[in-house]
């Protein structure tokens, strides 16, 4: 497969209920997710093409604060082609940051791990990025390669912000654009955090979760629009990145009519700005090896 070619999924979710719960499933709109997804579910329910790609390799991220979960991914992307990278999770908070890094890296599949992340979005402390004990846990994984994926709610992003002024050199992606209230229709707050977001190179940006910040019933394409024009404005295509947020994207629609959604949106941009967003931005943040084979378990 040439690169050209290439499709990647910079954010999607697993989960075994059997082996591992997921208390947040629990409540309620959540029924139709409220079971076990694991990469052979994502290989059959991602059929669609975007620009005449196919799906080729994903990056997997973390669900529950757990050190035994991000040991789990990291064994699933060691077994399985189509995982090219992990967003794990450790305490940042821990002085034993560092050495559980190194553990995570030491042990089985740590060579995928390539950033971690933490629920900031459920913290009550409007500046819990920015605590010492938190920005000495980000210093150890910026100083051990990694990158940091930022998931916070649209009224947190001076976090955010503070965050890549004061740990300059950590390589950081905002998740779900940081989550507009699509729903409301009130985007200029957003609009204007993102613009001051993306004043800071270090940071990317995935276009993914926006369906399920949308009416999740009765939104459009032109609901979308309006996020993407003002991403693709702030930071440029050579700093977007596709991720589909399988599963959470199926009580939205599910990955195929965001797939669709996607590559309306990308209408007008060059090959090389739609390369850039559909593959090009996620394997260089992730440093995806592009010559590991693809294949895994026959799809259903």
């Amino acid at each position: 497969m040439s690169e050209a070619q290439i499709l990647v999924d910079a954010h999607h979710h697993v989960w075994d209920l059997d082996r591992r719960p997921q208390p947040w499933l629990d409540e309620p709109g959540h029924e139709p997710i409220r079971r076990t997804f694991g990469p052979h579910a994502l290989r059959c329910a991602a059929t669609r093409p975007i620009d005449g790609r196919r799906l080729t390799r994903t990056v997997v991220v973390q669900c529950l604060p757990s050190v035994p979960e991000t040991r789990d991914l990291l064994a699933l992307a060691d077994s399985d082609p189509l995982v090219g990278a992990v967003v794990g999770w450790a305490d940042l908070t821990s002085p034993a940051i560092g050495d559980v890094l190194d553990d995570l890296r030491a042990g089985t599949g740590g060579r995928h791990l390539r950033a971690l992340r933490h629920l900031v979005q459920g913290e009550p402390d409007a500046a819990w990025l920015q605590r010492p004990e938190v920005e000495r846990g980000l210093c150890a994984i910026r100083d051990r390669g990694l990158g940091y994926d930022v998931l916070i709610r649209s009224h947190q992003f001076r976090q955010a912000t503070e965050l890549a002024r004061r740990v300059p050199g950590l390589p950081l992606v905002l998740d779900h654009a940081g989550k507009p209230p699509i729903a409301r229709q009130d985007l200029d707050d957003w609009e204007r955090d993102i613009r001051r977001l993306a004043a800071h190179p270090q940071v990317r940006c995935k276009v993914s979760g926006l369906v399920t910040e949308a009416d999740h019933q009765k939104w459009t394409v032109e609901d979308i629009r309006p996020v993407w024009e003002a991403l693709l404005d702030a930071f440029g295509p050579d700093r977007l990145m596709f991720g589909s947020d399988w599963p959470v994207c199926v009580l939205a629609g599910g990955w195929n009519r965001w797939a669709a959604t996607v590559e309306e949106l990308l209408t007008g941009c060059s090959a090389a700005e739609t390369e850039a967003v559909l593959a090009g931005t996620a394997s260089t943040f992730y440093r995806l090896d592009p010559t590991r084979r693809k294949e895994g378990p026959p799809c259903c």
